[in-house]
């Protein structure tokens, strides 16, 4: 299984996904046509859960994301958390800025959606 790495741009944010377990989103997801971009994210997630790391840890660092982005990391937390079926453990750390409200609540409320343990990081 190789690597997945998006580069980011002004409405998409920075992707990097590795078979050790490591899962990073990061900047501003605010795009018009988010099930394609998130299309080789989905096939990347789908396929490491055949065969998660150990421990899979997930950084969401994002400084805004619209509804459907919000759609889109629900649904890749949800397939990630299937990995506890193989027995494995993960980990999720939400970033928000010091001061920046509206992420930390969103954050809040995507942990209570999934019922999931997350760890909220000031930055």
């Amino acid at each position: 299984m190789q690597e997945l790495k998006i580069a980011p741009t002004k409405n998409t944010p920075d992707i990097f996904m590795s078979p050790k377990g490591i899962i990073k989103i990061k900047g501003r997801s605010i795009h018009e046509d988010v099930v394609d971009f998130f299309a080789p994210v989905k096939k990347w997630i789908d396929e490491y859960i055949t065969k998660p790391a150990q421990l899979t840890t997930v950084d969401l660092n994002l400084e805004y994301f619209n509804s459907s982005s919000a759609k889109a990391i629900i649904y890749m937390l949800q397939q990630v958390m299937l990995v506890k079926i193989k027995d494995k453990t993960f980990v999720v750390n939400w970033y928000y800025e010091d001061g920046d409200e509206d992420i930390f609540e969103r954050g809040e409320y995507i942990a209570a959606v999934l019922n999931v343990r997350m760890n909220f990081i000031k930055i």
